[in-house]
């Protein structure tokens, strides 16, 4: 899958003088570009909407704060979205929802029919038996916003952890360095999730995508 991202923010230090500086322009280009990610990825510790928008809330109130305090050891976007990650595990602990991020290989069903791929007397074993057909380019304000909402769908029956990665990866264009670095997770968990998700969210539309194939 092809990331979702949009627009490019200014550098870290252009960022972090601004809201030092009570830019309300810049202030308001961050929640704009971030605030959906942040409600998707607050969503997956959390049982209701209405908590996420408070965990969100919460985060970019402690941003205004913390600022000042701010020491460039990692990037702006991976310390606002930590301090997301630690408000939203502390409301979800309240709801007793928390997920040890550590299970990640436990009773996880396969994303992919194990038939569509090569067995083990097959000349390349795990590889596709078939390319999944390529995706049509949506084309029209309508269709495109037909597709980003059946992503969007997609995304919202994906299991909490995954749905965490492939919002990260794919949704805010962040890195797997990155990503592990806010969910404190490792390289490894993190590749398996964004495998498991992104197989699913596809699987979930090669049906719409082929009908649209067919039909172009």
């Amino acid at each position: 899958m092809e990331s979702f991202t949009g627009g490019r923010l200014p550098p870290d230090d252009v960022v972090v003088a601004a809201l030092r500086a009570g830019d309300e322009a810049m202030f308001a280009t961050l929640l704009d570009t971030w605030s959906r990610g942040m409600l998707w990825l607050a969503r997956t510790h959390v049982s209701t909407n209405d908590s996420a928008e408070e965990i969100v809330q919460d985060t970019w109130l402690a941003v205004v704060r913390g600022i000042g305090g701010f020491e460039g050891r990692s990037s702006v976007k991976t310390w606002v979205y930590r301090i997301l990650v630690n408000t939203a595990k502390k409301r979800g602990m309240r709801e007793n929802r928390t997920v040890p991020w550590s299970s990640v290989f436990e009773q996880e069903r396969p994303t992919v029919d194990r038939s569509r791929f090569q067995g083990g007397d097959d000349p390349l074993p795990g590889h596709w038996k078939e390319l999944p057909a390529a995706w049509p380019t949506p084309e029209g304000e309508v269709l495109a916003a037909e597709v980003r909402g059946r992503i969007a769908a997609a995304l919202a029956e994906l299991p909490p952890r995954q749905r965490a990665v492939i919002t990260l990866r794919d949704v805010e264009g962040c890195t797997s360095e990155e990503v592990c670095e806010i969910l404190e997770i490792s390289a490894a968990n993190q590749r398996v999730l964004l495998h498991r998700a992104r197989a699913s969210v596809r699987g979930r539309l090669e049906d719409y995508f082929e009908t649209a194939r067919r039909s172009a």
